[in-house]
């Protein structure tokens, strides 16, 4: 939205104006509360917003009806009209009833913090299978909150929470909303499928592959154009990679590795966009190693940590190899002590290159960590099984015998069942 002013041809932005709203429920800490806020405030000012006021409350339990209790919602009504709010968002999702309760109180937009979130990734969405993901899971939240209020919501003046590829579709009825969800479905289903049979390719040809993963601007991009000078744009903003990328590396001792990196993760990440991201996120289960950045500089990097892994755990990802990479190292006094925490973590600036060797090291050892040592014994005239033992495996040993030779090679899960049939008697 910008603004003309007469007999000029400069044009202004005008920025909506924001008033945050967090609540301690129960046994909450207000410095918890306070750090929510901090970051929803990151969230409000990516999707091109100001924050012109805050407010904290706590609650036993949140009020059915407006989640701050109509006393509370009166005092935010008189601060909107003081501050010139235009919308107020809350920190804690809202239910349609609350959100509907809440903005015939206030008078003006009321949203939550998934609003925020699904609103910068409909404005970062670039690629036709972001978009269809981004555009479904908008549908899937404004879905339940169409009623009697489709055509209020789809003529806001384009605000936090209103934008995106499924705009247009607030102005239809449940009927074609939900046939448009569908469709959107089976497209992302063709996607999940197309990227099966891309890894199953790749499993053959036994290339491993690591994912980047980490909280929001984490330093993922960053560290992925350093590993593999991939020239990936990176921005100092929250979720500025939507889109999963893959590179090619080579690891100490001339392995090479695809490096996929992926979208960032944030707390309350809506489970919408876990959902919608599936096909994306499906790279992360399927990686032979996790490699898990994190902002040594961030307030609570533990906290982050958590989030990424309660996450990991949602898309079934938990059990696989995890190396923590303590990122921007330049930067945080004390992230020696974060890599000291956690054991086998390596300290890095994906920006200078400091630790960058140390980094490519531990993938490593972290990668053959996941072989295991066999002993196979192969015929002479099976020459084609020794050559791709050799080809697919690391041997350290080999003895010569009259009719065969006995090797012993370092092979991953899948070397290992392919070459079941010679391995040696114990």
């Amino acid at each position: 939205m910008t603004q003309q002013f007469p007999g000029s041809l400069i044009e202004r932005e005008i920025r909506e104006r924001i008033v945050l709203v967090g609540v301690a429920l129960g046994p909450t800490e207000l410095e918890e509360v306070e750090a929510g806020l901090d970051e929803l405030a990151l969230l409000v000012d990516t999707a091109g917003a100001d924050v012109v006021a805050r407010v904290v409350q706590r609650r036993d339990r949140p009020d059915p009806a407006t989640f701050v209790g109509r006393g509370k919602a009166a005092e935010l009504a008189e601060l909107s009209e003081r501050v010139d709010a235009d919308t107020v968002v809350f920190d804690e999702e809202l239910s349609p009833a609350q959100q509907r309760n809440l903005q015939e109180l206030l008078g003006r937009t009321a949203i939550d913090r998934t609003a925020v979130i699904l609103d910068i990734f409909a404005q970062n969405a670039r690629t036709p299978e972001g978009k269809a993901q981004v555009e479904l899971a908008l549908l899937q939240y404004r879905l339940p909150r169409l009623r009697g209020r489709g055509r209020s919501l789809s003529q806001q003046a384009g605000g936090i929470g209103t934008r995106g590829p499924g705009e247009t579709q607030l102005e239809v009825d449940r009927r074609r909303l939900v046939r448009r969800m569908r469709r959107l479905e089976s497209e992302l289903g063709q996607v999940t499928k197309t990227r099966g049979l891309q890894r199953r390719a790749r499993s053959r040809s036994r290339q491993r592959e690591l994912a980047l993963v980490g909280y929001t601007n984490a330093g993922k991009s960053t560290l992925l154009n350093r590993l593999t000078g991939a020239g990936v744009l990176t921005e100092n903003r929250l979720f500025s990679t939507l889109d999963p990328r893959t590179r090619q590396l080579a690891l100490p001792g001339g392995e090479t590795v695809l490096v996929t990196d992926t979208v960032g993760f944030v707390r309350k990440l809506p489970h919408q966009l876990v959902e919608a991201f599936h096909s994306t996120l499906q790279s992360i289960g399927l990686a032979d190693l996790i490699v898990h950045v994190v902002d040594g500089s961030a307030r609570d990097p533990e906290g982050q940590m958590a989030a990424v892994r309660s996450v990991l755990v949602e898309i079934g990802a938990a059990d696989i190899f995890e190396l923590v990479v303590v990122n921007k190292i330049d930067r945080a006094p004390d992230a020696a002590d974060l890599v000291a925490k956690h054991d086998g973590a390596v300290g890095v600036s994906a920006l200078s290159g400091a630790g960058i060797d140390g980094f490519l090291r531990a993938v490593a050892d972290r990668i053959r960590m996941s072989d295991r040592v066999v002993r196979l014994v192969i015929p002479y005239a099976r020459g084609d099984v020794l050559a791709a033992v050799h080809r697919e495996g690391e041997v350290v040993d080999q003895e010569a015998g009259v009719e065969s030779a006995t090797l012993t090679v370092l092979l991953d899960e899948a070397g290992r069942a392919r070459f079941s049939e010679f391995v040696a008697a114990s």
